[in-house]
């Protein structure tokens, strides 16, 4: 005599695990069907037939290839079903689990609940409407579009077919109006809506049109109830949970409280080698009957966390699950830092003044093509970070974040500018944490101090200065986000002390003041005969502002009620 309540099985992998679970539930008297795929090897599945062969109530149906997201598993489940229905006439209702289910509780204690609710149907059935956990796009379409190619193995045609249903406009017809619904493949029917199903004159015409809706495990059993069932209660009694990409959660050895607390009947996905959970599981004595209400919502903060942790993460730390993704960093560095591109050609050992200046770690350029020219001239930093070029380039964006993240709550300031790796100038202008200082144009004082022939220097100006621009263009851009301030060469030498005291202050020393010492200035005469020299070969070099052809001795004439600031002579 069977228990009322008969179990479906589809396994594909880990048969060791599924034999298992096989008789355990037969052990309970509940009647066991098995699919297993096609894909499984003759040998392994022989095997597998062999281990079960002394259990009397087991029965195994016709294999079919089951693969994700096409008719196989609905062919396969069909199978199971009109096996069971006919082998045992007791059965009320069916349960449908996979080859990596696990009972959570007693299997008595299922066998109870069904017992009391014999006309309830459990499946999770809503409209797609309803729905609002597809991922991918497709929640109407995958009704009214045909699906004729393997999503997993022809990914190409699959969306060159859909594209080409949706230009041309293309439409199928539903049959006798049926109402299309979607919810978790893992249902327990009754005995009443199953054969309905099974047994329905126009099943060939549902079969036909379903073998062409995408995934159709998840909507044949849950639209085709609907026609038939006195009373559905859409809810799953398999603990099941996605994660924000539709993929199932794995459930492990430490998972077996938090298990537990679901107050489910049955969990999926098991991993295979979770020996503790088999063992405690499988063995559970069959002591006072709990007779709580499956409430899988009662761990759902655990895995809303989880969710959190895995798309959002720690500000400037990246991990597998979101470092691919472009967008998903939850900032980009972990730490407040500075860049200063043209400071360190207009003033002499700018790095020194400024470490001085601040308390801060001045690095020199880091993104230099020769060398990191880490502070102190140190060959490696925090988070084993050395100071080779090729290392820094393979990864230049992880580079920085490492920096930032190795040595948090120590400020970093670094030189930057249009003779270094370029890489990540879109990125240091999206992030919140950077602050960006820029004397356009002093490119141009390397090329002025270097004495070189003058057709050579014009062609670096304009390479540099093309560089330099598009720099600006993304500090410029509505997606900036860091902390920007831009001054020409020809407005900063005007006035240095008032954009250094802004620059210094905006770096946040614990106790401002006014700047006692300046950084000495570089000597600038005749600059402007060689900016006009540039001008006159045809390159005009705007960035660097209106400089005067004739500075006065190398001096700049104040503004009004300002002190005169000396260059070096």
């Amino acid at each position: 005599m069977t228990a009322g309540v008969g179990i479906i099985m589809l396994v594909h992998t880990a048969l060791n695990r599924a034999e298992q679970v096989a008789r355990h539930w037969a052990a309970a008297g509940c009647p066991v069907v098995i699919h297993a795929d096609r894909n499984v090897s003759a040998k392994t599945y022989g095997a597998f037939r062999k281990a079960l062969s002394d259990v009397e109530n087991v029965r195994f149906v016709q294999r079919h290839r089951c693969e994700w997201g096409t008719w196989g598993i609905v062919a396969a489940t069909q199978e199971a079903s009109e096996r069971m229905l006919a082998d045992f006439p007791d059965v009320r209702h069916v349960y449908l689990a996979s080859g990596s289910c696990l009972p959570l509780r007693p299997v008595q204690e299922l066998i109870e609940y069904l017992a009391d609710r014999p006309r309830t149907d459990f499946i999770e059935s809503a409209t797609t409407a309803d729905v609002p956990w597809t991922v991918g796009g497709l929640d109407a379409e995958r009704f009214t579009l045909r699906f004729p190619f393997s999503w997993k193995k022809h990914r190409v045609l699959f969306d060159g077919y859909v594209k080409l249903q949706r230009r041309l406009r293309m439409r199928r017809r539903i049959p006798n109006g049926i109402v299309p619904h979607m919810g978790s493949q893992w249902w327990c029917l009754t005995r009443q809506t199953l054969s309905a199903i099974l047994n329905d004159p126009d099943r060939e015409a549902y079969d036909r049109y379903f073998k062409r809706v995408w995934i159709p495990d998840e909507s044949y059993f849950q639209s085709l109830a609907r026609l038939y069932a006195t009373n559905i209660e859409s809810r799953s009694l398999t603990l099941s949970k996605f994660d924000f990409q539709g993929k199932p959660h794995i459930f492990y050895d430490d998972h077996l409280q938090l298990l537990h607390r679901s107050d489910c009947f049955v969990a999926r996905k098991i991993w295979p080698h979770a020996d503790k959970l088999y063992r405690v599981l499988l063995s559970a004595p069959n002591g006072e009957q709990r007779r709580t209400e499956p409430n899988p919502g009662k761990i759902d903060r655990v895995f809303s966390k989880a969710v959190q942790r895995r798309t959002r993460g720690r500000t400037g730390l990246y991990m597998q699950s979101r470092y691919p993704r472009d967008g998903w960093e939850n900032g980009l560095t972990a730490d407040k830092y500075s860049v200063f591109q043209g400071f360190a050609e207009l003033f002499e050992d700018f790095d020194h003044w400024l470490q001085r200046a601040t308390g801060t770690r001045v690095h020199g350029h880091l993104f230099a093509p020769e060398e990191v020219q880490f502070a102190d001239h140190q060959r490696y930093m925090a988070g084993a970070l050395s100071d080779s070029p090729a290392a820094r380039d393979y990864r230049p964006r992880d580079f920085l974040t490492n920096l930032l993240w190795n040595t948090r709550g120590e400020r970093q300031c670094f030189q930057f500018g249009p003779r270094d790796n370029q890489a990540l100038i879109w990125d240091m202008a999206k992030d919140p944490n950077a602050q960006i200082s820029v004397i356009s144009g002093a490119w141009a004082l390397p090329l002025f101090r270097s004495n070189r022939d003058f057709p050579d220097i014009r062609a670096d100006a304009a390479e540099l200065q093309r560089i330099e621009s598009r720099f600006l263009d993304a500090l410029h851009s509505p997606f900036a986000k860091a902390r920007i301030r831009v001054w020409t060469l020809s407005e900063f030498v005007e006035s240095p002390m008032e954009p250094l005291q802004l620059v210094i202050d905006e770096i946040g020393a614990k106790t401002p003041r006014r700047l006692a010492e300046a950084p000495t200035m570089c000597d600038l005469k005749g600059f402007g005969h060689f900016l006009q020299n540039l001008k006159n070969q045809g390159m005009h070099p705007y960035l660097t502002g209106d400089f005067p052809i004739d500075p006065t001795g190398g001096r700049i004439p104040p503004k009004p009620g300002k002190k005169p600031y000396l260059v070096r002579k």
